[in-house]
């Protein structure tokens, strides 16, 4: 069976869905004739325009504005996916916000923020989907590899990481026996406009620190998702699969 037939017609909520990683999830689905519904946090208008072209192409994608950091947008957010489409088949959840800072220019507000999106939109994001996510469901987490190697100044945001891959490994111990798998990602720098900086400054070090030698694209990613939401995936739970082209 093709992964275009696996997958045609299943619900996907992507949140962080309209640039970057996030933008390349969306699209990979929606070629696969997936519903995907893009949630988004400020670019409208980014967002607006993705899910049209989606739209047109699979028959099915809408945006809904919604920070993950404030438990109304969560329930706004899968309200209008399961109004749309009447369940939901996969979660992704991409969303995230990666601020670093050194030790001494830390304060409350920036540990908290990193913690509300990262780790509590992750949480109660996968709560509220359960009501209308069935046996074969899929959930599927970003980590990031920084939680296995972090760097000076990504601390928090590598802790915060760390945090999903345990999450999700408990997950899939209590959804399992719902028929419900829960897996991670957990990405190297990929080549997006949220890493423009990053790629300018470091590229040839990340490309010769790297066994494959390049720079991860966002189809890199998309693949694993759609191949963790398929049903060839069906007998992982609970793992993540480290994408960084063999740096860690």
């Amino acid at each position: 069976m093709s992964a275009a037939s696996q997958l045609e017609g299943k619900v996907v909520l992507v949140t962080g869905g309209s640039r970057g990683i996030g933008a390349g999830i969306s699209r990979r689905f929606a070629s696969l004739c997936g519903r995907v519904a893009i949630a988004f946090r400020s670019d409208a208008l980014a967002a607006q325009n993705l899910a049209n072209e989606l739209d047109r192409a699979s028959g099915g994608c809408i945006a809904i504005k919604a920070d993950i950091a404030n438990p109304d947008d969560i329930r706004s957010a899968v309200a209008a996916t399961v109004d749309r489409f009447g369940r939901i088949d996969t979660l992704v959840n991409c969303a995230g916000i990666g601020p670093y800072r050194p030790l001494g220019q830390m304060d409350a507000d920036f540990v908290r923020s990193l913690l509300e999106t990262n780790v509590m939109g992750t949480v109660l994001m996968t709560q509220e989907v359960l009501p209308h996510m069935g046996a074969g469901g899929r959930i599927i987490n970003f980590a990031s590899a920084l939680a296995f190697r972090p760097i000076p100044t990504s601390s928090v945001y590598s802790a915060t990481k760390a945090a999903v891959i345990t999450l999700t490994h408990a997950f899939a111990k209590e959804l399992g026996p719902r028929g419900i798998t829960v897996n991670a990602i957990a990405p190297g720098v990929i080549e997006t406009d949220m890493t423009t900086k990053i790629v300018a400054e470091r590229g040839d070090q990340i490309m010769a620190m790297t066994p494959l030698g390049r720079i991860g694209q966002t189809d890199d990613i998309a693949g694993i998702v759609t191949f963790l939401a398929s049903p060839d995936a069906g007998w992982i739970t609970g793992r993540t699969i480290i994408a960084d082209g063999g740096m860690t």
